[in-house]
């Protein structure tokens, strides 16, 4: 190994890259072989962690804690030029973290950081890294609480090597640790060593930069990840894991330019997504399409939408089945209507109840009990229910509850497709009664509700001799074929373990979810 370094110092003084790139590498039959791998501009295609650490600021301090890390990027910046790269670290470090739970960093790299990662995947690096099953290895300089869970779960990594956090009382110093400092240069090679003890050292090292030469030259074969060209991300579905599952309030990646947007925005959006809400409550149902399109909300509606149930007796009002995307499903379904449709919900908010300008009505996860209440509902009029139980932001639809398919055969899918440009209006870990605001507080959000006519005889329940699960089942899948998204047995509680480490079931008494679990128990929730 030391002629390695040797000849990898003399090839460097001399001008000469010592590591070929990674397309030369051979990946095939390399089953049995191990790999250690850098992660900024090598297993991800940027260079740059900025946009990981202004998520871990946003996400546990908000608009202030960004603009703080916003403040300090250029000296971080200046100091990686004219110090080292250790010192731009530190910086970073110091604005994302100091004085944040070292619980509510875990949550943010478990539920909001593997969506970003995922979509930033180097397909060179990945091809050789994927590979190499025996032992997988990451060694990055970005805290390792932050980046491990993307590169356990997502990636399959076995060991990840990071910079650790000083911690004092459950809380972040916003210093590294003294003893192990920043993993740069000569310390990620001892903590390589201290992986792969007695000699037993990789066969592959990937990096892409000089301060990555140290531990590649302990590996049997060294592969630089060049800068250039630019190259298209791994498609999600080809990682092991597909990120399904995640949460946070940032829509687009926090790039520098995107970070300074979103604080300029945001007490502009605030200000509008008021005016929006105020609206949406105020005005007559008739009026709010031509006003959420007058404030910039658009409202797309496509297929036939049914006429008002009659008056008659014994009439029962239509059940609208509809794909989950944000709390404001209802209300959107509403106005492409141009009428009040009463709505079920679970886990609402007091505060969006007292804004929703419809009729909510709770859950409360007795079957009997909630088939009795959807019953009356129905015989009052229509009413909108979301099967899947809870939201979902990527292309996929959760299992559908059945129990709506059993109390009604005048039931009409609905297809619901929400779009925001800058912040999601959905949380999991979050208050959701700021839902309904962060997602007026996008520029231009828009809806679109598709109407899919009302459900053949032949597919219900009494007209038709279905049972509950093959009509929920089958509304699962027309659904999914309209939006193009893949259907999944999924659920709630899925959901919930995975990204708040509970199973969402809220307190009937108190009308909140259940403090997570133990930061044991979340560092072993899958994210994915």
């Amino acid at each position: 190994m030391e002629a390695v370094a040797e000849a990898v110092a003399a090839a460097v003084a001399a001008g000469v890259e010592p590591f070929p790139a990674v397309d030369k590498c051979d990946a095939s039959g390399r089953e049995a072989h191990a790999v250690a791998a850098d992660l900024e501009g090598t297993l991800l295609r940027s260079r740059s962690a900025f946009p990981y650490y202004a998520l871990v600021a946003f996400e546990c301090g908000g608009v202030p804690r960004l603009a703080l890390l916003l403040l300090l990027a250029p000296l971080a910046a200046a100091l990686g030029l004219a110090v080292s790269e250790a010192a731009a670290v530190r910086v970073l470090v110091f604005a994302a973290t100091a004085g944040v739970r070292v619980s509510d960093i875990e949550s943010a790299a478990r539920a909001v950081l593997p969506r970003f990662y995922a979509a930033d995947v180097h397909p060179g690096a990945w091809r050789v890294f994927s590979a190499c099953a025996r032992s997988r290895v990451v060694l990055t300089a970005t805290p390792r609480v932050m980046a491990e869970p993307f590169l356990v779960d997502c990636l399959g990594a076995d060991a990840v090597a990071g910079t650790e956090l000083a911690t004092w009382h459950g809380r972040a110093t916003g210093l590294v640790d003294a003893r192990r400092g920043v993993l740069i240069g000569r310390r990620k090679a001892q903590a390589l060593l201290d992986i792969f003890p007695g000699g037993d050292v990789p066969d592959v090292g990937l990096g892409d930069r000089r301060s990555d030469y140290p531990f590649m030259s302990l590996c049997k074969e060294g592969y630089i990840v060049p800068r250039s060209p630019a190259v298209e991300t791994v498609a999600m579905d080809q990682l092991p894991r597909p990120v399904i599952f995640h949460d946070g309030r940032l829509a687009r990646r926090p790039t520098p330019l995107a970070a300074l947007l979103t604080v300029l925005w945001f007490p502009v959006g605030f200000a509008l997504a008021c005016v929006r809400i105020a609206a949406g409550a105020l005005l007559p149902m008739p009026w709010v399409y031509y006003a959420f399109w007058a404030l910039g909300v658009r409202v797309v509606v496509r297929g036939a939408p049914p006429p008002r149930a009659g008056r008659a007796v014994g009439r029962r009002g239509v059940l609208f089945a509809c794909s989950h995307r944000t709390l404001l499903d209802p209300i959107f379904l509403s106005a492409a209507l141009g009428r009040p449709v009463a709505a079920v919900t679970y886990s609402l908010s007091r505060l969006s109840e007292f804004l929703s300008p419809i009729r909510t009505v709770r859950l409360t996860r007795d079957r009997a009990a909630d088939a009795a209440m959807i019953s009356e509902l129905l015989a009052e009029g229509d009413l909108a229910i979301c099967p899947e139980g809870t939201t979902c932001r990527e292309p996929f639809l959760l299992r559908f509850s059945a129990l709506f398919a059993e109390l009604t055969d005048e039931v009409v899918p609905v297809a619901m497709e929400s779009r925001m440009g800058m912040f999601h209006g959905t949380t999991a870990r979050g208050w959701k009664g700021m839902d309904p605001f962060y997602f007026f507080m996008n520029p231009s959000p828009a809806y679109v509700v598709t109407f899919l006519g009302k459900l053949p005889p032949e597919h219900t329940c009494c007209a038709g001799g279905r049972s509950s699960h093959e009509v929920a089942n089958y509304i699962q899948r027309l659904i999914a074929a309209t939006l193009s998204y893949e259907c999944t047995s999924l659920t709630r509680k899925d959901k919930y373990r995975a990204l708040a480490g509970n199973d969402g079931v809220v307190d009937n008494a108190t009308g909140k979810l259940p403090a997570p679990a133990t930061a044991k128990k979340n560092r072993e929730a899958k994210a994915c």
